[in-house]
């Protein structure tokens, strides 16, 4: 069984929140985005893209038949597949919206997922929203951003500390809605009793390092309590972007 929760806030200088998130206990699904774009682009996007996700995984939960117009993967589950396919639904959706609106023009979102089905745990992500894993007291994250600084990172071009500090670090090198096609990373893993999760947008482990991150979901009690004080410490952080946190608790699993 999963206990979720998620905690949102515009922060301190942005109008309004772009971020959009679900926790959706039937399907076993938690999603958190990140929309980008003029005027309320950036807000739309992000609704698309968990509007289309959920939708798909409604559409294909249990043995109902659907189609598969992104085609198998053979080396994922077929809940794997699921997911895959709804994320290229989502992009699809956000970025036909852009091309449809000229107030959209130009729109993208980020997102991460996990689908949870029994104890496996099938992650699929977009962007730099992350998805991290507590576990016996050490926290890893187990999404790579789609960014600059990852990709110069992950190819040695430059040292640590050069690219984190380059004007381009925050360059994002793919998000839903940007292009007709797009690339959705997915991975699958086993769950263990007690483990915690966090989907984060960049409003938070943008502000908050890793250790940071795990003293307060080590400490908390609930995934209330872990999120309440996850967003609160971003924003007294000097966080300068919308800020959320979608923190589960996992004890036992119960989705088939």
């Amino acid at each position: 069984m999963l206990r979720a929760f998620a905690t949102t806030d515009r922060g301190p200088i942005r109008r309004t929140n772009e971020d959009a998130f679900v926790i959706d206990d039937e399907l076993g699904v938690l999603i958190v985005a990140d929309g980008m774009g003029g005027h309320a682009a950036g807000e739309v996007a992000s609704r698309l893209a968990v509007e289309a996700i959920v939708g798909f995984l409604k559409r294909s939960h249990g043995e109902h038949e659907y189609s598969w117009p992104y085609g198998i993967e053979p080396h994922l589950s077929l809940n794997g597949n699921r997911l895959r396919t709804a994320i290229h639904l989502a992009n699809r959706r956000v970025f036909r919206a852009g091309e449809s609106h000229d107030e959209y023009t130009g729109m993208g979102t980020t997102v991460v997922c996990a689908l949870i089905a029994g104890h496996q745990m099938i992650v699929g992500h977009v962007g730099d929203s992350r998805l991290y894993l507590l576990r016996d007291g050490l926290l890893t994250q187990t999404t790579q951003d789609d960014s600059w600084a990852a990709m110069v990172l992950g190819s040695s071009a430059f040292g640590p500390d050069a690219a984190q500090q380059h004007p381009m670090r925050n360059v994002l090198t793919n998000v839903l809605g940007a292009r007709e096609q797009t690339d959705v990373h997915l991975q699958e893993q086993i769950l263990a009793e007690g483990d915690r999760l966090l989907l984060c947008t960049d409003g938070l482990h943008g502000t908050l390092d890793l250790d940071a991150l795990a003293a307060v979901l080590a400490e908390g009690t609930d995934a209330r309590e872990c999120a309440d004080a996850l967003v609160k410490k971003a924003i007294d952080g000097g966080t300068r972007d919308n800020v959320t946190a979608l923190v589960a608790f996992c004890e036992g699993a119960s989705h088939g």
